[in-house]
């Protein structure tokens, strides 16, 4: 099992939870996050004052599934959300040992 954290701007959450619907992905967890990348920021000019804005809104939205189909969403996902600049977003990738549903006690890959 693989867990993925998709970090991507906010106006990416809704094609990236229909990619996750359609290839397999049976439930997500979604945060709203403050951070910066490469592009270190904007700067921004308020009532004649420039600010630099470092830290940038994004979404997290991480979800745990079977092996097989943590490649093909990776995949999907950097072909459909790739909007060639600076800033699109990562996709974080970890190894899961295992995974327990508390309410029946299953684990492994049922779990999911």
């Amino acid at each position: 099992m693989k867990k993925l954290e998709i970090v991507v701007k906010s106006e990416k959450l809704e094609t990236l939870k229909k990619i996750l619907d359609d290839n397999g992905a049976k439930g997500a967890m979604i945060t709203n996050i403050m951070g910066y990348g490469n592009q270190k920021g904007y700067k921004t000019t308020y009532r004649g004052s420039e600010y630099v804005v470092n830290l940038l809104p994004k979404i997290k939205v991480e979800t745990v599934v079977s092996d097989d189909v943590a490649e093909n969403l990776i995949n999907e996902i950097t072909h459909t959300l790739n909007s060639g600049n600076v800033g699109a977003g990562k996709i974080f990738i970890y190894d899961v040992y295992d995974a327990v549903r508390i309410r029946t006690g299953e684990n492994g890959e049922v779990a999911l």
